[in-house]
């Protein structure tokens, strides 16, 4: 049986915030003015990676893109001749406390289902781990020469050349409030201070940048060819979701004329074939990031639904812009060490 999220409802939808939600909030707001401050004033000590770092992250709790956004960056990255590598997390493996390479033989049960899914759609090296200065190292001394963090904005440890907000077009700020109030991590006049800030979906405002994500295929999860995902225009199938924001993935198949019977899931779920029982036998679309994790739990008639995100040529430009200089105090960092 499938289950709703566990999002709650007075953070998007507009619901009542409950009492003690609204007494935790001012409690959370110490504590990140704290810690701020324990940065600004160098008690809390932030490191360097020895090459240059790109923080994909957002302001947010739960799903905006992130991770489509850091698959077409490293794509592009290394079609302008870096050699990119990722330092994740790993939310939802096994053991999070244990820092490990993910590969392409990597199970998702080990290495999480996203940073499998971002090893499999680029082939870089992907490291996971809690300390992103340590992750960031370790790719450095594997030859990479640029890391991208998916998520990790307020890893402030790390020290960062470029942060890359990502909204949620529709649900943007939410409430506008904190944690547990509001979906926010930080105050939302954080995301100003990114050098980039990318909206999925929606309509973009005075300084933000476009995303759309798109899908033109359906591959079996067992064998045979992609079809195009306009091959299910008219039929009902089954949709899978567990992602930050379901409805996102049920909504795109729904633009294609799909009849969507949707069955939402907790984000990072962790599928038993028990779980994709729905009592008939229509097709079946679900999430590549869903996928990952549910290859050995599915028949036939499964597929996986792979995302692109799309950004408006100018945003790739820009963004080349201000890499430049990067390599050049990347080389600069790289002979100081040399001659140390």
């Amino acid at each position: 049986m499938s289950k709703a999220p566990k999002t709650p409802r007075h953070w998007f939808d507009g619901a009542p915030v409950p009492p003690l939600a609204g007494l935790l909030e001012p409690i959370y707001a110490s504590a990140l003015k704290l810690r701020g401050a324990l940065f600004r004033l160098h008690l809390l000590a932030r490191k360097r990676a020895p090459v240059p770092v790109i923080v994909v992250g957002n302001v947010t709790v739960g799903g905006t893109g992130k991770t489509p956004l850091t698959i077409a960056l490293v794509q592009r990255l290394r079609d302008a001749g870096w050699t990119p590598g990722v330092a994740s997390r790993g939310y939802g493996r096994n053991d999070e406390a244990s820092p490990r390479w993910v590969d392409l033989q990597t199970t998702p049960a080990d290495g999480g289902d996203e940073p499998v899914l971002i090893a499999r759609r680029t082939g870089v090296r992907v490291r996971v781990d809690r300390d992103r200065v340590a992750a960031a190292r370790a790719l450095a001394a594997e030859g990479c020469d640029i890391v991208v963090c998916d998520d990790g904005l307020q890893h402030y440890r790390l020290r960062r050349d470029l942060e890359i907000e990502v909204i949620d077009g529709r649900r943007r700020y939410g409430n506008g409030r904190l944690l547990p109030a509001g979906p926010l991590r930080e105050p939302a006049a954080r995301g100003l201070r990114c050098d980039f800030r990318v909206v999925n979906g929606g309509a973009a405002g005075f300084g933000e940048w476009p995303m759309t994500l798109q899908s033109e295929c359906a591959v079996p999860m067992t064998a045979g060819k992609p079809l195009p995902l306009a091959a299910f225009s008219g039929h009902r199938v089954h949709a899978v979701a567990g992602i930050g924001n379901p409805a996102r993935f049920f909504d795109m198949l729904r633009d294609y004329g799909i009849g969507v019977v949707p069955h939402a899931f907790d984000d990072h779920q962790a599928y038993t074939a028990q779980d994709l029982q729905f009592g008939s036998d229509l097709p079946l679309l679900m999430t590549e990031k869903d996928a990952v994790k549910c290859a050995g739990l599915v028949g036939d008639w499964a597929y996986s639904v792979p995302i692109e995100a799309a950004l408006p040529e100018a945003f790739w430009v820009a963004l080349e812009a201000r890499l430049l200089p990067l390599r050049a105090q990347a080389a600069r960092r790289t002979s100081k060490r040399g001659k140390a």
